[in-house]
């Protein structure tokens, strides 16, 4: 009679297991440094990519009158809030590109914006070589908006752009 754990002292049946089980280390390892090398190069082109949304509730007055076809987005980027420092401004055919913390106007070509519905994705838009002189900035605080008055160079009217603070949804203390 042989012992129960004589068999397992046999050499000639060949184990499998640790090849396929090597194999798909090595497979595993290789689809996680494509995962994260796709990931890393996704969040690179994501960060210069800037979304804008229609600001409602804002308002525009070129010279103290309401242009016929106007409109007014501000920045959003993903995981962040908006960005009250650069607000693009459609006056008819033409886009404005307001910064104000720089206290500078530039031109927006209509190919640097992509459609996204009834919002624009972009690059960069601020460009040296499409600066529109402007003068006489004011912002100001005007109890529910924010008011910004400044004087086109090219024009030479006074453009004012009025935009909503967001609501506070804190509860009442």
């Amino acid at each position: 009679m042989a012992f129960p754990a004589e068999h397992l002292l046999r050499r000639d049946i060949p184990s499998r297991r640790p090849w396929p089980l090597g194999l798909l280390l090595i497979a595993s390892i290789m689809i996680g440094m494509c995962a994260v090398t796709a990931r890393a190069a996704g969040a690179g082109g994501d960060a210069r990519r800037v979304h804008w949304t229609e600001v409602t509730g804002a308002l525009v007055k070129l010279d103290g009158k309401t242009p016929l076809f106007w409109n007014v987005y501000q920045t959003y980027q993903k995981g962040k809030k908006k960005e009250s420092s650069l607000v693009l401004v459609l006056l008819g055919r033409r886009y404005l590109l307001l910064d104000l913390k720089a206290t500078r106007v530039y031109a927006v070509l209509l190919s640097d914006l992509q459609a996204q519905g009834k919002d624009f994705e972009s690059g960069d838009l601020a460009q040296a070589s499409r600066l529109i002189p402007s003068s006489d900035w004011s912002a100001r605080d005007v109890g529910p908006a924010e008011l910004i008055q400044l004087t086109l160079g090219d024009y030479g009217r006074v453009l004012t752009v009025q935009l909503p603070h967001p609501p506070d949804l804190r509860p009442f203390y």
